[in-house]
């Protein structure tokens, strides 16, 4: 916000009650501030923060949902070059609705998110 050359002069001190002082730590932490001070700065002057920690949430989620798109690729392409014994179809088939399943879930929590 402005030049290089622009220094913030001006010094506010705020006093918290201690869970207030460790509530404020956590939140400037979870957002990825350097300090309370800045994640106040931004938020006085109407920047929204976002937290980082559920857009690590929603990267793991999705490579989740990844590795079950390949996992029942894999069995798909394992059923079609080998073949399946007939005893083991309606369990494979019940795998497949399965990771199908999760998968949608998975989609409707990132959404969420």
């Amino acid at each position: 916000m402005g030049s290089e050359k622009r220094q913030r002069t001006k010094h506010y001190p705020i006093r918290f009650f201690p869970e207030e002082f460790e509530e404020a730590e956590r939140k400037a932490k979870a957002f990825s501030y350097p300090s309370v001070a800045s994640l106040i700065r931004d938020l006085v002057t109407g920047v929204e923060p976002t937290s980082t920690l559920d857009q690590q949430a929603i990267l793991e989620l999705l490579r989740v949902n990844a590795d079950l798109g390949r996992l029942g690729g894999l069995l798909k392409h394992w059923l079609q070059a080998k073949g399946a014994e007939k005893d083991l179809v309606p369990d494979i088939r019940a795998l497949l609705r399965d990771i199908e399943n999760t998968q949608r879930e998975l989609k409707k929590k990132v959404k969420a998110l």
